[in-house]
């Protein structure tokens, strides 16, 4: 399915070898695209030879791309992939690692979340031979309820899957090309990378990196997102313990169900064996 219209291929430095690809998903919100690529690439530079960025608009952002086009003429080194319609941040996602052309891919969050120098501590954390960095936003500096929703949330994670992540929230990673290829990402599981590549047997790392800012606002959601974020936390705990044997799952489910009614057989054989009550008039 073509989910969308790629620009067309402009600039030399389309044709030269990419070292890393840096894919922003653009959907829900954004700041100003030009400062969000300017801030970052200058520190690019300093780190690698080459590099791409990729937007990924997601519908209804396409006035927010147009100061990207500006720069395009320019020559920096810049793809806007526009979507055909809505589809969200995981299907955003991997129609940008799609169109990436590097080994090493880098996900920037379409907003301020952490300062640009989070760049140095991914790449260098990629060089020391892990397949996927994640990022913390350390330390926190928003207020209370956005510390307490992600603790919740995380806990909830460590209770169900054993494995220990602090903000996996937090949009800047830096993930090697095999990875994408093995964890295929749908619905709102953009946000569990972390596990399920884990869970694949991939070098995975979490890295500290300063907060921006901006990224310090409070943040409530609709109970709807909050029940949708419930059903993702018990998706994933199914795809963690249970994707290589699915019948241990529903071997407990019925296990217990057969349980159950076996000790309701058994209680209303006694009552009937000692006549303690009648068996006749019950529903």
């Amino acid at each position: 399915m073509n989910v969308h219209d790629p620009e067309p291929d402009s600039g030399l430095w389309k044709s030269m070898p990419i070292a890393v690809s840096v894919v922003v998903p653009v959907t829900e919100r954004c700041d100003a695209l030009d400062e969000i690529y300017c801030v970052h690439a200058d520190i690019l530079r300093s780190l690698v030879p080459s590099f791409e960025f990729i937007f990924v608009l997601d519908e209804g952002f396409e006035k927010a791309a147009q100061p990207l086009k500006d720069l395009i003429g320019k020559g920096e080194p810049i793809r806007i992939v526009p979507l055909q319609r809505h589809f969200g941040e995981a299907t955003v996602l991997m129609v940008g690692f799609q169109e990436a052309r590097a080994d090493v891919i880098i996900t920037l969050a379409a907003y301020f979340q952490t300062l640009p120098q989070g760049l140095q501590t991914v790449m260098s954390s990629l060089n020391e031979g892990y397949d996927l960095v994640v990022t913390r936003r350390y330390p926190r500096q928003d207020p209370w309820i956005n510390r307490f929703q992600n603790r919740a949330f995380h806990f909830a994670m460590r209770l169900l899957t054993g494995v220990q992540f602090h903000d996996m929230s937090c949009s800047l990673r830096g993930i090697r090309r095999h990875v994408v290829r093995e964890v295929n990402l749908y619905g709102d599981l953009h946000r569990f990378l972390p596990l399920l590549a884990y869970q694949r047997g991939f070098r995975v790392v979490e890295r500290d990196v300063a907060q921006h800012p901006g990224d310090c606002h409070s943040r409530m959601l609709r109970p709807g997102v909050y029940l949708r974020r419930f059903l993702d936390i018990i998706t994933v705990a199914f795809l963690f313990k249970f994707t290589k044997k699915p019948l241990r799952f529903f071997g407990l489910v019925g296990a217990g169900l057969f349980s159950g009614g076996l000790c309701i057989s058994l209680i209303l054989a006694i009552q009937k064996i000692f006549g303690l009550t009648g068996l006749t008039d019950r529903p």
